[in-house]
Protein backbone atom coordinates (compact mmCIF):
# COMPACT_ATOMS: atom_id res chain seq x y z
CA UNK A 1 0.00 0.00 0.00
CA UNK A 2 1.50 3.34 -1.05
CA UNK A 3 1.40 5.85 1.79
CA UNK A 4 0.51 9.01 -0.12
CA UNK A 5 -1.69 8.87 -3.18
CA UNK A 6 -0.42 10.43 -6.40
CA UNK A 7 -1.55 14.03 -6.85
CA UNK A 8 -3.54 14.75 -9.99
CA UNK A 9 -3.41 18.06 -11.84
CA UNK A 10 -5.80 17.23 -14.68
CA UNK A 11 -8.72 18.96 -12.92
CA UNK A 12 -6.88 21.94 -11.45
CA UNK A 13 -9.64 24.50 -11.99
CA UNK A 14 -12.38 22.26 -10.57
CA UNK A 15 -10.27 21.23 -7.59
CA UNK A 16 -9.36 24.85 -6.86
CA UNK A 17 -12.95 26.10 -6.81
CA UNK A 18 -14.17 22.99 -5.01
CA UNK A 19 -11.56 23.37 -2.26
CA UNK A 20 -12.16 27.12 -1.99
CA UNK A 21 -15.93 26.69 -1.65
CA UNK A 22 -15.50 23.89 0.89
CA UNK A 23 -13.20 26.16 2.94
CA UNK A 24 -15.81 28.93 2.96
CA UNK A 25 -18.36 26.46 4.34
CA UNK A 26 -15.85 24.92 6.75
CA UNK A 27 -14.76 28.21 8.39
CA UNK A 28 -17.89 28.95 10.46
CA UNK A 29 -18.33 25.27 11.26
CA UNK A 30 -14.74 24.92 12.47
CA UNK A 31 -15.17 27.94 14.75
CA UNK A 32 -18.51 26.63 16.04
CA UNK A 33 -17.25 23.10 16.68
CA UNK A 34 -14.17 24.48 18.44
CA UNK A 35 -16.23 26.62 20.80
CA UNK A 36 -18.82 23.92 21.50
CA UNK A 37 -16.18 21.27 22.23
CA UNK A 38 -14.54 23.37 24.92
CA UNK A 39 -11.21 23.55 23.12
CA UNK A 40 -11.84 27.03 21.75
CA UNK A 41 -12.37 28.40 18.26
CA UNK A 42 -8.66 28.15 17.46
CA UNK A 43 -8.67 24.39 18.16
CA UNK A 44 -11.47 24.01 15.62
CA UNK A 45 -9.50 25.94 13.00
CA UNK A 46 -6.31 23.99 13.66
CA UNK A 47 -8.26 20.74 13.34
CA UNK A 48 -9.88 21.78 10.06
CA UNK A 49 -6.52 22.77 8.57
CA UNK A 50 -4.40 19.86 9.76
CA UNK A 51 -6.89 17.01 9.41
CA UNK A 52 -8.17 18.46 6.15
CA UNK A 53 -4.67 18.56 4.64
CA UNK A 54 -3.22 15.25 5.81
CA UNK A 55 -6.41 13.21 5.34
CA UNK A 56 -6.58 14.49 1.75
CA UNK A 57 -2.89 13.75 1.12
CA UNK A 58 -2.80 10.26 2.62
CA UNK A 59 -6.48 9.20 2.49
CA UNK A 60 -8.28 6.87 0.12
CA UNK A 61 -11.27 9.00 -0.93
CA UNK A 62 -10.03 11.59 -3.47
CA UNK A 63 -12.90 14.10 -3.30
CA UNK A 64 -13.47 13.89 0.45
CA UNK A 65 -13.16 16.98 2.67
CA UNK A 66 -12.22 16.25 6.27
CA UNK A 67 -12.32 18.33 9.44
CA UNK A 68 -14.12 18.67 12.77
CA UNK A 69 -17.64 17.20 12.68
CA UNK A 70 -20.63 17.24 15.01
CA UNK A 71 -20.17 13.71 16.37
CA UNK A 72 -16.43 14.16 16.96
CA UNK A 73 -16.99 17.52 18.68
CA UNK A 74 -19.56 15.99 21.02
CA UNK A 75 -17.04 13.33 22.05
CA UNK A 76 -14.35 15.98 22.51
CA UNK A 77 -16.68 18.02 24.73
CA UNK A 78 -17.06 14.92 26.91
CA UNK A 79 -13.30 14.37 26.92
CA UNK A 80 -12.48 17.98 27.82
CA UNK A 81 -15.00 17.83 30.66
CA UNK A 82 -13.55 14.57 31.95
CA UNK A 83 -9.87 15.55 31.82
CA UNK A 84 -10.40 18.97 33.38
CA UNK A 85 -12.42 17.43 36.22
CA UNK A 86 -9.76 14.79 36.87
CA UNK A 87 -6.65 16.83 36.15
CA UNK A 88 -7.29 20.60 36.17
CA UNK A 89 -3.62 21.53 35.65
CA UNK A 90 -2.71 19.20 32.80
CA UNK A 91 -6.20 18.56 31.42
CA UNK A 92 -5.76 20.12 27.98
CA UNK A 93 -2.49 18.29 27.37
CA UNK A 94 -4.12 14.98 28.29
CA UNK A 95 -7.12 15.75 26.05
CA UNK A 96 -4.88 16.30 23.02
CA UNK A 97 -2.93 13.16 23.95
CA UNK A 98 -6.23 11.29 23.63
CA UNK A 99 -6.63 12.82 20.15
CA UNK A 100 -3.13 11.60 19.24
CA UNK A 101 -3.84 8.08 20.51
CA UNK A 102 -7.16 8.06 18.65
CA UNK A 103 -5.30 8.87 15.43
CA UNK A 104 -2.78 6.11 16.08
CA UNK A 105 -5.62 3.63 16.63
CA UNK A 106 -7.11 4.67 13.28
CA UNK A 107 -3.77 4.06 11.57
CA UNK A 108 -3.70 0.64 13.22
CA UNK A 109 -7.25 -0.08 11.98
CA UNK A 110 -6.09 0.71 8.45
CA UNK A 111 -2.92 -1.38 8.68
CA UNK A 112 -4.99 -4.32 9.99
CA UNK A 113 -7.37 -3.80 7.03
CA UNK A 114 -10.43 -3.36 9.24
CA UNK A 115 -12.05 -0.78 6.96
CA UNK A 116 -14.49 -3.21 5.38
CA UNK A 117 -15.69 -4.38 8.82
CA UNK A 118 -16.27 -0.98 10.41
CA UNK A 119 -19.12 -0.16 8.03
CA UNK A 120 -20.85 -3.48 8.84
CA UNK A 121 -22.46 -1.95 11.94
CA UNK A 122 -26.26 -2.38 11.58
CA UNK A 123 -28.03 0.67 10.20
CA UNK A 124 -30.41 0.78 13.16
CA UNK A 125 -27.45 1.25 15.51
CA UNK A 126 -25.79 3.88 13.27
CA UNK A 127 -29.10 5.71 12.84
CA UNK A 128 -29.85 5.77 16.57
CA UNK A 129 -26.30 6.81 17.38
CA UNK A 130 -26.18 9.65 14.83
CA UNK A 131 -29.65 10.88 15.78
CA UNK A 132 -28.58 10.87 19.42
CA UNK A 133 -25.54 12.99 18.49
CA UNK A 134 -27.86 15.44 16.74
CA UNK A 135 -30.11 15.68 19.81
CA UNK A 136 -27.07 16.25 22.07
CA UNK A 137 -25.84 19.13 19.88
CA UNK A 138 -29.28 20.76 19.95
CA UNK A 139 -29.74 20.39 23.72
CA UNK A 140 -26.25 21.73 24.48
CA UNK A 141 -26.71 24.80 22.24
CA UNK A 142 -30.09 26.02 23.56
CA UNK A 143 -28.43 28.04 26.35
CA UNK A 144 -25.84 29.77 24.09
CA UNK A 145 -28.60 30.47 21.55
CA UNK A 146 -30.48 32.44 24.23
CA UNK A 147 -27.42 34.32 25.45
CA UNK A 148 -26.16 32.12 28.29
CA UNK A 149 -22.93 30.13 28.62
CA UNK A 150 -23.09 26.45 27.79
CA UNK A 151 -23.34 24.02 30.71
CA UNK A 152 -21.39 20.77 30.42
CA UNK A 153 -23.43 17.64 29.87
CA UNK A 154 -26.91 17.01 28.51
CA UNK A 155 -28.63 16.44 31.86
CA UNK A 156 -27.05 19.57 33.40
CA UNK A 157 -28.05 21.60 30.34
CA UNK A 158 -31.67 20.41 30.50
CA UNK A 159 -31.82 21.13 34.25
CA UNK A 160 -30.55 24.65 33.53
CA UNK A 161 -33.27 25.43 30.99
CA UNK A 162 -35.68 26.95 33.54
CA UNK A 163 -33.10 29.50 34.62
CA UNK A 164 -32.14 30.22 30.99
CA UNK A 165 -35.73 30.74 29.85
CA UNK A 166 -36.46 33.05 32.78
CA UNK A 167 -33.52 35.29 31.80
CA UNK A 168 -33.35 35.30 28.00
CA UNK A 169 -30.88 37.84 26.60
CA UNK A 170 -33.00 39.54 23.90
CA UNK A 171 -30.25 40.71 21.52
CA UNK A 172 -28.29 37.44 21.67
CA UNK A 173 -31.46 35.36 21.26
CA UNK A 174 -32.56 37.47 18.28
CA UNK A 175 -29.18 36.99 16.59
CA UNK A 176 -29.22 33.24 17.27
CA UNK A 177 -32.77 32.77 16.00
CA UNK A 178 -32.06 34.91 12.93
CA UNK A 179 -29.02 32.72 12.19
CA UNK A 180 -31.14 29.59 12.47
CA UNK A 181 -33.87 31.11 10.27
CA UNK A 182 -31.34 32.01 7.55
CA UNK A 183 -29.95 28.48 7.54
CA UNK A 184 -33.41 26.88 7.38
CA UNK A 185 -34.95 29.11 4.69
CA UNK A 186 -31.87 30.07 2.70
CA UNK A 187 -32.54 29.74 -1.07
CA UNK A 188 -30.89 26.55 -2.27
CA UNK A 189 -29.79 28.03 -5.58
CA UNK A 190 -27.64 30.61 -3.75
CA UNK A 191 -25.76 28.00 -1.74
CA UNK A 192 -23.36 27.27 -4.55
CA UNK A 193 -22.25 30.91 -4.80
CA UNK A 194 -22.50 32.03 -1.16
CA UNK A 195 -23.02 29.19 1.36
CA UNK A 196 -25.70 29.69 3.98
CA UNK A 197 -23.43 29.26 7.05
CA UNK A 198 -21.06 31.98 5.84
CA UNK A 199 -23.96 34.29 4.93
CA UNK A 200 -25.47 33.84 8.38
CA UNK A 201 -22.11 34.35 10.06
CA UNK A 202 -21.28 37.59 8.20
CA UNK A 203 -24.77 39.10 8.38
CA UNK A 204 -25.48 38.29 12.03
CA UNK A 205 -22.00 39.27 13.21
CA UNK A 206 -22.43 42.62 11.44
CA UNK A 207 -25.83 43.10 13.09
CA UNK A 208 -24.27 42.21 16.44
CA UNK A 209 -21.67 44.97 16.04
CA UNK A 210 -24.45 47.46 15.22
CA UNK A 211 -26.57 46.24 18.16
CA UNK A 212 -23.63 46.62 20.53
CA UNK A 213 -23.39 50.30 19.56
CA UNK A 214 -27.15 50.88 19.79
CA UNK A 215 -27.62 48.83 22.97
CA UNK A 216 -24.41 49.12 25.03
CA UNK A 217 -25.91 47.02 27.83
CA UNK A 218 -26.91 44.10 25.59
CA UNK A 219 -23.97 42.00 26.85
CA UNK A 220 -23.84 39.68 23.84
CA UNK A 221 -21.23 36.95 24.56
CA UNK A 222 -18.52 36.98 21.88
CA UNK A 223 -15.76 34.54 20.87
CA UNK A 224 -13.08 37.10 21.68
CA UNK A 225 -9.54 37.20 20.38
CA UNK A 226 -8.07 33.97 19.05
CA UNK A 227 -4.37 33.40 18.36
CA UNK A 228 -3.16 33.76 14.81
CA UNK A 229 -0.14 32.19 13.20
CA UNK A 230 1.42 28.81 13.57
CA UNK A 231 0.25 26.46 16.37
CA UNK A 232 2.52 25.37 19.21
CA UNK A 233 3.63 21.76 19.57
CA UNK A 234 1.66 19.92 22.29
CA UNK A 235 3.82 17.15 23.70
CA UNK A 236 1.84 14.02 24.67
CA UNK A 237 1.16 13.61 28.37
CA UNK A 238 -0.20 10.44 29.95
CA UNK A 239 -1.85 10.14 33.33
CA UNK A 240 -1.07 6.55 34.27
CA UNK A 241 -3.75 6.52 36.96
CA UNK A 242 -6.42 7.20 34.32
CA UNK A 243 -4.89 5.06 31.58
CA UNK A 244 -7.95 2.77 31.10
CA UNK A 245 -10.26 5.78 30.61
CA UNK A 246 -7.69 7.47 28.37
CA UNK A 247 -7.48 4.42 26.11
CA UNK A 248 -11.27 4.05 26.19
CA UNK A 249 -11.83 7.62 24.98
CA UNK A 250 -9.09 7.18 22.35
CA UNK A 251 -10.81 4.07 20.99
CA UNK A 252 -14.13 5.93 21.03
CA UNK A 253 -12.65 8.75 18.93
CA UNK A 254 -10.97 6.29 16.57
CA UNK A 255 -14.09 4.18 16.07
CA UNK A 256 -16.45 7.12 15.66
CA UNK A 257 -14.05 8.94 13.35
CA UNK A 258 -13.64 5.80 11.25
CA UNK A 259 -17.40 5.21 10.97
CA UNK A 260 -18.06 8.89 10.21
CA UNK A 261 -15.35 9.02 7.55
CA UNK A 262 -16.21 5.76 5.79
CA UNK A 263 -19.91 6.61 5.65
CA UNK A 264 -18.94 9.91 3.99
CA UNK A 265 -16.66 7.97 1.64
CA UNK A 266 -19.66 5.92 0.52
CA UNK A 267 -21.57 9.14 -0.17
CA UNK A 268 -18.59 10.46 -2.16
CA UNK A 269 -18.48 7.22 -4.17
CA UNK A 270 -22.16 7.54 -5.05
CA UNK A 271 -21.90 11.08 -6.39
CA UNK A 272 -18.54 10.71 -8.17
CA UNK A 273 -19.08 7.14 -9.46
CA UNK A 274 -15.75 6.07 -7.99
CA UNK A 275 -14.65 3.55 -5.36
CA UNK A 276 -12.69 4.56 -2.28
CA UNK A 277 -9.94 2.60 -0.49
CA UNK A 278 -11.32 2.21 3.04
CA UNK A 279 -8.07 1.05 4.65
CA UNK A 280 -6.05 3.87 3.13
CA UNK A 281 -8.77 6.29 4.21
CA UNK A 282 -8.42 5.12 7.81
CA UNK A 283 -4.65 5.59 7.64
CA UNK A 284 -5.07 9.09 6.19
CA UNK A 285 -7.62 10.08 8.83
CA UNK A 286 -5.37 8.61 11.52
CA UNK A 287 -2.34 10.60 10.34
CA UNK A 288 -4.43 13.77 10.24
CA UNK A 289 -5.80 13.27 13.75
CA UNK A 290 -2.38 12.35 15.17
CA UNK A 291 -0.78 15.52 13.79
CA UNK A 292 -3.81 17.59 14.84
CA UNK A 293 -3.47 16.37 18.42
CA UNK A 294 0.24 17.20 18.39
CA UNK A 295 -0.58 20.84 17.56
CA UNK A 296 -3.65 21.36 19.74
CA UNK A 297 -6.30 20.82 17.07
CA UNK A 298 -9.64 19.06 17.29
CA UNK A 299 -9.95 15.59 15.79
CA UNK A 300 -11.84 15.33 12.55
CA UNK A 301 -13.43 12.96 10.08
CA UNK A 302 -14.86 12.97 6.60
CA UNK A 303 -17.52 15.71 6.51
CA UNK A 304 -20.50 14.82 4.33
CA UNK A 305 -21.85 18.31 3.64
CA UNK A 306 -18.43 19.77 2.84
CA UNK A 307 -17.59 16.79 0.63
CA UNK A 308 -20.82 17.13 -1.36
CA UNK A 309 -20.24 20.88 -1.78
CA UNK A 310 -16.68 20.21 -2.95
CA UNK A 311 -17.87 17.74 -5.60
CA UNK A 312 -20.72 20.01 -6.72
CA UNK A 313 -18.19 22.86 -7.13
CA UNK A 314 -15.91 20.74 -9.32
CA UNK A 315 -13.57 19.03 -6.84
CA UNK A 316 -12.55 15.53 -7.89
CA UNK A 317 -9.08 14.78 -6.49
CA UNK A 318 -7.23 14.99 -3.19
CA UNK A 319 -5.87 18.34 -4.32
CA UNK A 320 -9.25 19.93 -3.55
CA UNK A 321 -9.03 18.83 0.10
CA UNK A 322 -5.51 20.23 0.38
CA UNK A 323 -6.57 23.55 -1.20
CA UNK A 324 -9.43 23.71 1.32
CA UNK A 325 -6.91 23.33 4.15
CA UNK A 326 -4.45 25.87 2.73
CA UNK A 327 -7.28 28.41 2.29
CA UNK A 328 -8.23 28.04 5.95
CA UNK A 329 -4.56 28.42 6.93
CA UNK A 330 -4.38 31.73 5.03
CA UNK A 331 -7.53 32.90 6.82
CA UNK A 332 -6.02 31.88 10.16
CA UNK A 333 -3.13 34.36 9.87
CA UNK A 334 -5.53 37.29 9.76
CA UNK A 335 -8.58 35.89 11.46
CA UNK A 336 -7.99 37.13 15.00
CA UNK A 337 -9.60 40.55 14.74
CA UNK A 338 -12.38 39.37 12.41
CA UNK A 339 -13.51 36.35 14.41
CA UNK A 340 -13.27 38.13 17.77
CA UNK A 341 -16.63 39.83 17.13
CA UNK A 342 -18.59 36.64 16.35
CA UNK A 343 -21.35 36.08 18.95
CA UNK A 344 -21.70 32.69 20.62
CA UNK A 345 -25.42 32.83 19.81
CA UNK A 346 -24.64 32.91 16.07
CA UNK A 347 -22.41 29.86 16.37
CA UNK A 348 -25.12 28.17 18.44
CA UNK A 349 -27.63 28.79 15.65
CA UNK A 350 -25.23 27.22 13.12
CA UNK A 351 -24.68 24.20 15.36
CA UNK A 352 -28.39 23.67 16.03
CA UNK A 353 -28.92 23.47 12.26
CA UNK A 354 -26.06 20.94 12.10
CA UNK A 355 -27.75 18.93 14.86
CA UNK A 356 -31.08 19.00 13.03
CA UNK A 357 -29.40 17.78 9.85
CA UNK A 358 -27.56 14.94 11.66
CA UNK A 359 -30.82 13.47 13.00
CA UNK A 360 -31.98 10.68 10.70
CA UNK A 361 -35.49 12.00 10.12
CA UNK A 362 -36.16 9.69 7.19
CA UNK A 363 -35.61 6.55 9.25
CA UNK A 364 -37.30 7.99 12.35
CA UNK A 365 -40.50 8.42 10.36
CA UNK A 366 -40.44 4.90 8.90
CA UNK A 367 -38.75 2.76 11.56
CA UNK A 368 -41.97 1.59 13.26
CA UNK A 369 -43.45 0.65 9.88
CA UNK A 370 -40.43 -1.45 8.94
CA UNK A 371 -40.01 -3.38 12.18
CA UNK A 372 -41.02 -2.80 15.79
CA UNK A 373 -37.80 -4.45 16.95
CA UNK A 374 -35.69 -2.27 14.66
CA UNK A 375 -37.50 0.85 15.85
CA UNK A 376 -37.03 -0.16 19.49
CA UNK A 377 -33.32 -0.77 18.94
CA UNK A 378 -32.85 2.54 17.14
CA UNK A 379 -34.69 4.57 19.81
CA UNK A 380 -32.87 2.68 22.57
CA UNK A 381 -29.45 3.51 21.09
CA UNK A 382 -30.52 7.13 20.62
CA UNK A 383 -31.62 7.50 24.26
CA UNK A 384 -28.46 5.79 25.55
CA UNK A 385 -26.36 8.11 23.40
CA UNK A 386 -28.08 11.20 24.77
CA UNK A 387 -28.44 10.31 28.44
CA UNK A 388 -25.70 7.74 29.18
CA UNK A 389 -22.64 7.82 26.92
CA UNK A 390 -21.60 6.99 23.39
CA UNK A 391 -19.55 3.86 24.11
CA UNK A 392 -22.36 2.26 26.12
CA UNK A 393 -24.87 3.13 23.39
CA UNK A 394 -22.87 1.51 20.60
CA UNK A 395 -21.82 -1.51 22.70
CA UNK A 396 -25.36 -2.30 23.85
CA UNK A 397 -26.75 -1.54 20.41
CA UNK A 398 -24.33 -3.93 18.72
CA UNK A 399 -25.00 -6.63 21.32
CA UNK A 400 -28.78 -6.40 20.98
CA UNK A 401 -28.58 -6.15 17.18
CA UNK A 402 -26.48 -9.32 17.03
CA UNK A 403 -28.92 -11.13 19.32
CA UNK A 404 -31.86 -10.11 17.13
CA UNK A 405 -29.96 -11.15 14.01
CA UNK A 406 -29.09 -14.50 15.57
CA UNK A 407 -32.70 -15.05 16.58
CA UNK A 408 -33.89 -14.27 13.07
CA UNK A 409 -31.25 -16.53 11.50
CA UNK A 410 -32.20 -19.32 13.88
CA UNK A 411 -35.85 -18.99 12.87
CA UNK A 412 -34.88 -19.19 9.19
CA UNK A 413 -32.57 -22.15 9.77
CA UNK A 414 -35.21 -23.95 11.81
CA UNK A 415 -37.47 -23.99 8.78
CA UNK A 416 -34.67 -25.78 6.88
CA UNK A 417 -34.38 -28.60 9.44
CA UNK A 418 -36.90 -31.29 8.50
CA UNK A 419 -37.60 -34.72 9.98
CA UNK A 420 -39.61 -36.70 7.37
CA UNK A 421 -41.07 -40.19 7.77
CA UNK A 422 -44.16 -40.06 5.54
CA UNK A 423 -44.24 -39.12 1.83
CA UNK A 424 -46.84 -36.38 2.36
CA UNK A 425 -44.83 -34.53 5.04
CA UNK A 426 -42.72 -32.50 2.59
CA UNK A 427 -43.53 -31.10 -0.85
CA UNK A 428 -39.88 -31.05 -1.97
CA UNK A 429 -39.72 -34.86 -2.32
CA UNK A 430 -39.80 -36.19 -5.87
CA UNK A 431 -41.99 -39.09 -6.99
CA UNK A 432 -39.36 -41.81 -6.48
CA UNK A 433 -38.48 -40.58 -2.98
CA UNK A 434 -42.15 -40.54 -1.98
CA UNK A 435 -42.60 -44.07 -3.30
CA UNK A 436 -39.63 -45.36 -1.30
CA UNK A 437 -40.86 -43.70 1.91
CA UNK A 438 -44.30 -45.11 1.37
CA UNK A 439 -42.84 -48.61 0.98
CA UNK A 440 -40.76 -48.15 4.17
CA UNK A 441 -43.98 -47.45 6.09
CA UNK A 442 -42.35 -45.24 8.73
CA UNK A 443 -39.20 -47.32 9.24
CA UNK A 444 -37.01 -44.70 7.48
CA UNK A 445 -36.37 -41.24 8.99
CA UNK A 446 -35.16 -38.71 6.42
CA UNK A 447 -33.47 -35.89 8.34
CA UNK A 448 -32.89 -33.04 5.89
CA UNK A 449 -30.76 -29.92 6.60
CA UNK A 450 -30.51 -26.82 4.43
CA UNK A 451 -28.58 -23.54 4.47
CA UNK A 452 -25.55 -22.63 6.60
CA UNK A 453 -25.82 -24.55 9.88
CA UNK A 454 -24.54 -22.28 12.68
CA UNK A 455 -24.74 -22.88 16.42
CA UNK A 456 -28.25 -21.42 16.34
CA UNK A 457 -29.43 -24.51 14.42
CA UNK A 458 -28.01 -27.03 16.92
CA UNK A 459 -30.94 -26.73 19.33
CA UNK A 460 -33.43 -27.15 16.48
CA UNK A 461 -31.64 -30.31 15.28
CA UNK A 462 -31.88 -31.88 18.74
CA UNK A 463 -35.50 -30.79 19.20
CA UNK A 464 -36.63 -32.12 15.80
CA UNK A 465 -35.03 -35.50 16.47
CA UNK A 466 -36.52 -35.74 19.96
CA UNK A 467 -40.12 -35.59 18.72
CA UNK A 468 -39.64 -38.40 16.21
CA UNK A 469 -40.83 -41.86 17.27
CA UNK A 470 -39.41 -45.24 16.31
CA UNK A 471 -37.52 -45.80 13.09
CA UNK A 472 -34.98 -48.31 11.79
CA UNK A 473 -32.90 -46.28 9.33
CA UNK A 474 -31.66 -42.65 9.64
CA UNK A 475 -30.82 -40.84 6.41
CA UNK A 476 -29.00 -37.58 7.13
CA UNK A 477 -29.16 -35.31 4.08
CA UNK A 478 -26.70 -32.37 4.04
CA UNK A 479 -26.76 -31.83 0.26
CA UNK A 480 -28.04 -28.24 0.64
CA UNK A 481 -25.68 -27.25 3.47
CA UNK A 482 -22.79 -25.03 2.23
CA UNK A 483 -21.27 -24.42 5.68
CA UNK A 484 -21.58 -26.07 9.06
CA UNK A 485 -20.43 -24.79 12.44
CA UNK A 486 -18.79 -26.74 15.25
CA UNK A 487 -21.89 -26.70 17.48
CA UNK A 488 -24.16 -27.95 14.69
CA UNK A 489 -21.56 -30.61 13.81
CA UNK A 490 -21.52 -31.87 17.39
CA UNK A 491 -25.33 -31.96 17.41
CA UNK A 492 -25.14 -34.20 14.32
CA UNK A 493 -22.57 -36.35 16.09
CA UNK A 494 -24.92 -36.83 19.06
CA UNK A 495 -27.71 -37.74 16.65
CA UNK A 496 -25.53 -40.38 14.98
CA UNK A 497 -24.29 -41.77 18.32
CA UNK A 498 -27.85 -42.18 19.59
CA UNK A 499 -28.98 -43.91 16.39
CA UNK A 500 -26.00 -46.30 16.44
CA UNK A 501 -26.54 -47.07 20.14
CA UNK A 502 -30.07 -48.19 19.24
CA UNK A 503 -28.78 -50.44 16.43
CA UNK A 504 -30.15 -48.20 13.71
CA UNK A 505 -28.49 -47.93 10.32
CA UNK A 506 -27.26 -44.43 9.48
CA UNK A 507 -26.57 -42.96 6.01
CA UNK A 508 -24.92 -39.62 5.14
CA UNK A 509 -26.08 -37.95 1.93
CA UNK A 510 -24.37 -35.19 -0.07
CA UNK A 511 -21.45 -34.28 2.21
CA UNK A 512 -18.86 -32.40 0.18
CA UNK A 513 -16.51 -29.40 0.26
CA UNK A 514 -16.30 -27.49 3.53
CA UNK A 515 -19.00 -29.62 5.16
CA UNK A 516 -17.10 -32.84 4.48
CA UNK A 517 -13.85 -31.29 5.75
CA UNK A 518 -15.48 -30.05 8.97
CA UNK A 519 -17.12 -33.41 9.71
CA UNK A 520 -13.83 -35.18 8.95
CA UNK A 521 -11.80 -32.93 11.26
CA UNK A 522 -14.22 -33.69 14.10
CA UNK A 523 -14.04 -37.45 13.32
CA UNK A 524 -17.76 -37.49 12.54
CA UNK A 525 -17.37 -38.34 8.86
CA UNK A 526 -15.60 -41.61 9.73
CA UNK A 527 -18.52 -42.74 11.88
CA UNK A 528 -20.31 -43.55 8.62
CA UNK A 529 -19.03 -46.66 6.82
CA UNK A 530 -17.84 -45.93 3.28
CA UNK A 531 -20.87 -47.62 1.72
CA UNK A 532 -23.17 -45.45 3.92
CA UNK A 533 -21.72 -42.18 2.53
CA UNK A 534 -23.72 -41.61 -0.66
CA UNK A 535 -24.56 -38.82 -3.07
CA UNK A 536 -28.37 -38.93 -3.27
CA UNK A 537 -31.30 -39.67 -0.99
CA UNK A 538 -32.65 -42.26 -3.43
CA UNK A 539 -29.33 -44.11 -3.31
CA UNK A 540 -29.46 -44.17 0.50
Amino acid sequence: MKLAQALRFDNLSGDFFGGLTAAIVALPLALAFGVSSGGGAIAGLYGAIIVGFFAALFGGTPAQISGPTGPMSVVMATIFGWVVANNPEGGLALAFTIVILGGLFQILFGLLRLGKYITLIPYTVVSGFMSGIGVIIILLQIAPLLGHPSVGGVVASVQNYQEVIQDIKPVAAALGLLTLAILVWYPRRLNRFLPAPLTALILCTSLSMVATVMFPDSNVPLIGDIPSGLPQLQLPRLDWGNLPSTLGYSLMLATLGSIDSLLTSIVADNITRTEHDSDRELIGQGIGNTVSGLFGGLPGAGATMRTVINVQSGGRSSLSGMIHAVTLAIVLFGAGEVTAQIPHAVLAGILIKVGIDIIDWGFLKRAHKISIRAAGLMYGVMLLTVFVDLITAVAIGMFVANLLTLQRQTEVLSSQVKAIKQPDEDDSLDFEEKELLAQADGRILLFSLGGPMSFGAAKTISRRLAIVGNYDVLILDVSDVPLIGVTASLAIENMVKEAVSRNRRVFLVGARGDVEKRLARLNIFNRFPAKHRVRTRVEA
